[in-house]
């Protein structure tokens, strides 16, 4: 992605109004190369030291013992296997998107006046397949996601790192900063306080499963005031505003340090289960418009 199709860095929250329709991590290799020498020991490695030769001068693996070796084979830590997020409005869970089956369902959503006005991806399905599928064919840095709600497909998710995203040329990033980007797919999902409960449970799952992410960015156009809301009701602080290509955004920051916001609802958590209601929570939190920000 680049710079000038940003969305709302770390989360777009995009709650529309009511009645609005790289530099990848390489492991070393751990084979030797044998050569035509005829007296080469014929030498086998354990798996476990293989492992250890492997590991790089900077991992706390490779010093300190009993330290759990951390996967870097994946740069997103395995989105497709995070849990479920259990909330006040019902199960959550990302699903990676296939494109096979959710473009039509993708292209929709992106059609919606409110969500292409900041977006701008309205148009025919190859307009949205040629934005899926340089994360969906990439190194991993960004995984697009269905956002799924007591098993219906209702928003989109795109996380991604903001540390390797063209967005950590505007601000003082942190090996791992982790992005998010939102929109809610239907109108009848708008408008009802999901916003700020759905981010919450997301950032919650990042810091969760990321476990070398210090925090969760987020850069929603200043103009957005509900976005902007959604967002410290999330447990984000402001932190600064940077003039981006095609927007003037603030920049938005949830620390790991900080802890739980204290603003979710009860019951809500991020891994077993908790008595919840099965129900969509309603709230009186102001509708979240749509906030196009230039892309990662």
């Amino acid at each position: 992605m680049n710079v000038s199709q940003e969305r709302s860095v770390a989360v777009s929250a995009t709650e529309a109004s009511a009645g609005a329709g790289t530099d990848p991590a390489t492991p070393l290799g751990s084979g030797f190369a044998t050569g035509d020498i005829e007296d080469t020991l014929d030498l086998r490695l354990s798996d476990e030291f293989i492992a250890l030769l492997n590991r790089r001068p900077d991992d706390p693996s490779a010093t300190e013992p009993g330290h759990t070796p951390v996967d870097d084979s994946d740069l997103l830590d395995h989105v497709a296997d995070w849990r479920p997020a259990v909330t006040s409005a019902g199960v959550f869970h990302l699903l990676p998107v296939r494109l096979d089956r959710d473009l039509p369902r993708i292209t929709r959503w992106m059609n919606d006046p409110v969500v292409a006005a900041f977006w701008e991806l309205g148009g025919p399905e190859e307009i949205t397949a040629d934005h899926l599928r340089p994360q969906l064919e990439g190194d991993g840095r960004s995984a697009p996601c269905l956002g799924v709600l007591d098993g219906v497909p209702m928003s989109y998710w795109e996380i991604y790192r903001a540390d390797l995203d063209p967005l950590a040329r505007h601000y003082a990033s942190r090996p791992h900063d982790t992005g998010i980007h939102l929109l809610i797919g239907g109108a009848g999902d708008r408008g009802r306080g999901l916003g700020s409960t759905l981010i919450a449970a997301v950032t919650s799952l990042v810091l969760a499963h990321r476990t070398r992410c210090t925090r969760v960015i987020a850069e929603p156009d200043v103009r957005n005031s509900p976005s902007v809301a959604a967002f410290k009701k999330a447990g984000f602080r402001s932190h600064t505003e940077l003039q981006l290509p095609d927007k003037q955004a603030a920049l938005m920051v949830h620390d790991r340090a900080a802890g739980p916001s204290g603003r979710l609802h009860a019951g809500e958590s991020t891994g077993r289960p908790e008595p919840t209601s099965a129900g969509r929570a309603s709230t009186s939190a102001p509708p979240l418009a749509p906030a196009r920000t230039p892309s990662p």
